[in-house]
């Protein structure tokens, strides 16, 4: 007797089970039931905002809902990853990148957020060659020339970046390490502001991520002196890199991907990761993205998790060794 009724409440319990996976494919299959919120934590004008509005056009088509980008600067990106890290209306996502992920938990004694155990990793989007550029008035044609000048006059020189732990100060510290020089560091909140005083010719040089300033580049504003790549880009044939300049092995890109609050269902994760993979192969972002020499990726969630591990491990003794501290 005892035997039958344990049966029968088990047999209950998988009809039960079975009745409800229909409506929880259901629920899954129906995210996004809304505007999905697409938060980029860094002040509008930088390659961040390029790159997000690039992949959010083509998901708003895939998704069947708006995906809008949504600027929220403040604390070298800090502010935005602590409020996404709590949000629990499962239609926000942040775009993560080399110094909210790679950085800032070296650089800061606390973070307000865990980059590993508040969020998924969802689709590492794109890849952004960091380019090397100087205002046209300073007196220098290539890379080689411009760190003679630095020699000549350790500390005259300076450079801007989006702020202390931003991938522009990282790729300038990078390539002064490398090249034994004295140049001095201004942090901006933001690219936006930074290319103002770089056009302005209030500063001398400065590291930025490709689609922010290949515009002024071809028009002649700006000259850019090296690529951080491993090899010329197709949109700047002429400009050597810098390892072609005598720094061989040199490499330095940023890079941008998708994270979404750790309380997301992982159901909606591989969604918006399938969408990802399919939104960086549209001919519409790649072109979009290569006109500004920006590389599309659109991996999976554990492809982008591995690729910021390899990232973490690379970039702590650069930062330990230049002493990168934030504002």
């Amino acid at each position: 007797m005892e035997h039958t009724t344990a049966f029968n409440r088990r047999h209950a319990l998988a009809l039960a089970a079975a009745g409800l996976l229909p409506a929880l494919s259901r629920a899954q299959a129906s995210w996004p039931s809304k505007a999905v919120r697409f938060v980029v934590p860094f002040a509008p004008g930088g390659s961040s905002e390029i790159v997000a509005r690039a992949s959010a056009q083509e998901l708003s088509r895939l998704l069947g809902q708006s995906v809008f980008v949504d600027n929220k600067p403040g604390g070298a990106g800090n502010v935005a990853m602590a409020e996404v890290a709590r949000a629990d209306d499962q239609h926000t996502v942040i775009l993560g990148h080399i110094g909210t992920l790679a950085v800032n938990p070296f650089i800061f004694d606390k973070l307000p957020y865990d980059p590993l155990k508040d969020f998924k990793p969802v689709s590492l989007l794109a890849k952004v060659p960091s380019l090397y550029l100087v205002h046209p008035d300073l007196p220098v044609k290539n890379l080689k020339e411009f760190i003679a000048l630095a020699r000549k006059q350790p500390g005259r020189l300076n450079y801007g970046s989006a702020g202390n732990g931003s991938a522009g100060h990282l790729a300038m510290e990078y390539l002064k390490m490398a090249t034994e020089t004295f140049i001095l560091h201004v942090p901006y909140r933001g690219t936006g502001p930074q290319l103002t005083d770089l056009l302005a010719g209030r500063l001398d040089a400065a590291s930025v991520g490709a689609p922010a300033v290949m515009q002024f580049i071809k028009t002649g504003k700006l000259r850019c002196i090296a690529t951080g790549t491993t090899q010329r880009l197709p949109q700047l044939p002429d400009v050597p890199t810098v390892a072609e300049q005598g720094w061989p092995g040199f490499e330095m890109t940023q890079w941008y991907g998708m994270l979404a609050p750790s309380s997301m269902p992982q159901a909606a994760v591989d969604k918006l990761a399938a969408a990802c993979g399919k939104a960086m192969r549209e001919p519409a972002a790649l072109e979009h993205l290569a006109k500004d020499a920006a590389i599309a990726v659109g991996g999976t969630p554990a492809e982008f998790a591995a690729f910021i591990a390899t990232e973490r491990k690379r970039w702590q003794p650069v930062i330990a060794r230049a002493k990168i501290k934030p504002d």
